[in-house]
């Protein structure tokens, strides 16, 4: 009986402990599975995190400002309605490039040098510098026109010289007490002469200031005279039909171009220092040829004959500005 009793109570301690240790398996299942619930969800959910964070980045950078409407660019470039002529920063004017058979007898233009064919000397500008004095003789110099009637002309010096662009230039010259006078640019006052200093021939000197007086400061600014008769054409002395030089004279304004018809177009051709446009090829030698001021205006002149050393009329000027 005591056996039985004692069996009982063995087989009682077994369940229990099995309960028990069912319980614990059970407990234990639950935190294992809560763990792997979680473990899971975390690492999900940092994966769209990184990829949201990419994205937005992107999206966040700040956009291009956007390109202005044609409207106002087309406007602005649009000259007002009181504007006669293009701006100045256009390079090839229309409204300007008017070609002339005879002489302009036009009241005087207002339109402004084109910035892309003016040189260092422009309109409406004035300059300061000395005034000095020198014996031109005949009034030939650097710019080959050859001897002048009219001793009013002037050196340029080196630097506003410009490899010859100031050539066949109209300054007025005036003085700090008043006096002034009109000279024609025909040579190079080489250094010492600074930027804005002019050689004076001694007839032109001496209607400002005694020549005795030697040297006086000035101010000066560009002509485009009134009275100046037509263009003429020369050619360079040795010039061929393989070879020429050719040469403007007599232009109202300075020159910026010379060209020569070759082919189907024109060639705008090389300058030199002493004032003649080069052919070396002899291209457009003999044919028309097309020249250019500062203010923009083309004129054509029709076919000219090889004749070196010859002033051939052209009958044709510059408007006057």
């Amino acid at each position: 009986m005591q056996e039985t009793r004692q069996a009982a109570r063995q087989r009682r301690s077994r369940r229990r402990l099995l309960v028990g240790t069912a319980a614990g398996l059970v407990v234990t299942g639950l935190l294992a599975c809560l763990v792997m619930t979680m473990q899971p969800d975390g690492t999900e959910n940092a994966g769209p995190a990184a990829a949201t964070a990419v994205v937005n980045s992107q999206e966040t950078v700040p956009p291009t400002p956007p390109t202005p409407s044609a409207s106002p660019s087309a406007a602005s470039a649009t000259p007002s309605a009181g504007a006669a002529t293009p701006s100045a920063g256009a390079k090839t004017p229309k409204a300007a490039s008017i070609p002339s058979a005879t002489p302009s007898s036009a009241s005087p233009r207002t339109a402004p040098a084109t910035s892309s064919l003016v040189g260092r000397i422009r309109p409406n500008a004035t300059y300061r510098g000395d005034a000095t004095v020198y014996a031109a003789e005949v009034g030939d110099g650097a710019c080959s026109f050859g001897p002048s009637d009219d001793m009013m002309i002037a050196a340029m010096n080196e630097t506003d010289y410009e490899t010859s662009s100031a050539c066949g230039a109209y300054v007025l010259v005036r003085t700090a007490n008043g006096a002034s006078v009109t000279v024609k640019i025909t040579n190079v006052c080489p250094l010492p002469c600074a930027p804005g200093q002019l050689d004076l021939s001694e007839q032109a000197f001496a209607k400002l200031v005694p020549i005795s007086t030697g040297r006086i400061p000035i101010t000066w600014s560009l002509l485009s005279p009134d009275a100046v008769g037509t263009i003429s054409i020369r050619y360079k002395d040795g010039s061929s039909q393989w070879w020429c030089g050719i040469q403007a004279l007599g232009h109202r304004n300075p020159l910026a171009r010379l060209e020569v018809r070759s082919g189907s177009g024109w060639r705008q051709l090389a300058r030199t220092g002493y004032n003649y446009f080069l052919s070396e090829n002899g291209s457009g030698c003999g044919g028309a040829i097309r020249i250019t001021d500062i203010y923009g205006e083309r004129l054509t002149i029709d076919a000219v004959a090889v004749r070196p050393d010859v002033v051939q009329s052209t009958g044709v000027q510059f408007a006057r500005h």
